[in-house]
């Protein structure tokens, strides 16, 4: 992957491509590259406000449409809409997400906010999408590097008895790799030709990042300048996932993230998996416990 850049995406001229979470950050990079190569892109926003003024700075071949990853109503009603106008559709982008900085909180359905917008919420709408995605099709989930620290307790997915926030995040981020792993699996036993990869950003500098630390005081605004100082260009940290997600070479199962400084910088290269985020047992259990809490059954 030595090299890679934006520049080495491929034509993506009549490809039906779904962005979550396209209306800032690495989402809003991944739309504008893959709408600037030639595909039609639909920004899967939450507000809709912010969808359309990032449509307009991107240009080209897109659409804006309301999706709440927070709510399984939202996520249902997204899924019908788009399968009407678009029923065969090219790539899945899972790229948003939430970061809680915070008390803990809840979505909709009553899911810890973090676990059900990163995982649950993109859990239901790949499933309700699959049998629209076309051969040859890839679904791209975005992990974290906070992955390779975090542990699963089935006995308390939601946090309830024990929520720290950024632990729950890495939680959340541990579930996404499972789950896109899982998929993988499951897509490969079954002769699909559809595939799903995953990546993950590195440390990089989005809209969040100068907020990470604010409930700290003057403390926190020094470490966001800290922050600010080492995290890459939002640009450099799209690229693992706009090489999941458009590199010919690209195989199922496949981790791509940054090459430098623990993978947290650099270009784009194989990142490595937990053990826990392979291991196939733990893959099982946590599909099982998402069908059983998104009430989305598939493969």
């Amino acid at each position: 992957m030595s090299g890679w850049t934006a520049e080495s995406i491929p034509g993506q001229h009549g490809r039906i491509a779904v962005v979550t979470g396209a209306n800032s950050g690495v989402g809003l990079v991944t739309a504008t590259e893959l709408a600037r190569h030639g595909a039609h892109v639909v920004l899967a926003v939450r507000n809709l406000r912010a969808g359309e003024e990032a449509a307009r700075r991107i240009g080209g071949d897109v659409e804006v449409r309301e999706l709440d990853l927070a709510s399984l109503a939202s996520v249902r009603a997204f899924a019908q809409g788009l399968t009407a106008d678009h029923p065969a559709i090219d790539l899945l982008v899972n790229n948003a997400g939430v970061v809680l900085l915070g008390e803990r909180r809840t979505t909709a359905d009553g899911f810890e906010l973090q676990i059900g917008t990163n995982l649950l919420g993109h859990f239901a709408l790949t499933g309700l999408l699959l049998g629209t995605l076309r051969p040859g099709a890839r679904v791209v989930n975005l992990s974290s590097i906070t992955h390779k620290t975090a542990h699963l307790d089935f006995d308390d997915l939601m946090s309830e008895r024990d929520f720290r926030a950024s632990p729950a995040y890495g939680r959340s981020k541990l579930a996404t790799t499972v789950f896109g792993l899982e998929l993988h699996r499951r897509l490969e036993a079954a002769g699909s030709p559809v595939i799903s990869v995953l990546a993950h950003p590195g440390l990089t500098r989005t809209n969040l990042t100068p907020r990470a630390w604010e409930h700290l005081g003057r403390p926190g605004r020094v470490l966001s300048w800290i922050g600010l100082l080492a995290t890459q260009p939002v640009e450099q940290g799209a690229r693992p996932q706009l090489c999941a997600a458009t590199d010919p070479g690209v195989q199922g199962g496949q981790f791509f993230g940054p090459a430098r400084l623990w993978e947290t910088r650099g270009r784009v290269t194989h990142a490595r998996l937990s053990p826990e985020a392979t291991d196939p047992a733990v893959g099982q259990r946590l599909w099982a416990a998402s069908e059983e809490l998104t009430g989305v059954r598939y493969l």
